[in-house]
């Protein structure tokens, strides 16, 4: 009897061998992109600004409004002064795309935070690819900022037993950086 209990064969550690990488709950996706345009003053420009981004991203865009009064820049407290649109899905990826060759697909190192957020601004909206200038509306430059996430991430964000992010569910510089050169083909400057 003592002999059948040690010649059972040892169970393989399997964690050892799995590769992180295939588990489903690591691969990281595009949580969302959002498209912002800030501006110095509201009026006529902000109408402008409104049809160029529902023109850039095929969506409805929000207006901003000041929080507070600024004599200096004859602002007042609930005055649009900004236009932006949250993406998310295939039209997130795909504006992202369009922007990306905006600026030809180099971005800083400085644009990736420890929080799996990107951010780069495009100085003229002529840059991306076939967009022409138009007359009526202008030349603005605007900020896209993306949001990268991993399956789970809703833990901080649920109503109901809400806690901290795991290490093993964060997203570091060097994963979004990975994440963007392997989809993206993006240069690191």
């Amino acid at each position: 009897m003592e002999q059948k209990l040690k010649e059972k064969p040892k169970k393989q550690d399997t964690k050892a061998k799995k590769d992180k990488s295939l588990n489903p709950m690591r691969q990281i996706k595009i949580e969302k992109v959002v498209f912002s345009m800030g501006l110095k003053e509201s009026g006529e420009v902000i109408e402008r600004v409104y049809k160029l981004a529902q023109k850039l991203t095929g969506a409805k865009p929000t207006r901003t409004q000041s929080t507070r009064s600024a004599r200096t820049f004859r602002m007042r407290r609930g005055l649009d002064i900004g236009v932006k649109v949250t993406l998310r899905r295939e039209k997130a990826e795909q504006f992202l795309i369009k922007s990306l060759k905006g600026i030809e697909n180099n971005l800083k190192k400085t644009c990736f935070d420890n929080n799996g957020n990107v951010s780069f601004g495009i100085k003229e909206h002529l840059d991306i690819p076939g967009e022409q200038f138009d007359p009526t509306i202008g030349i603005f430059g605007f900020n896209v900022n993306t949001t990268l996430s991993r399956g789970g991430h809703r833990i901080r964000r649920r109503s109901l037993k809400t806690q901290k992010l795991p290490k093993s569910i964060k997203i570091n510089q060097n994963e979004s950086i990975d994440f963007f050169k392997k989809n993206f083909n993006v240069n690191i400057i």
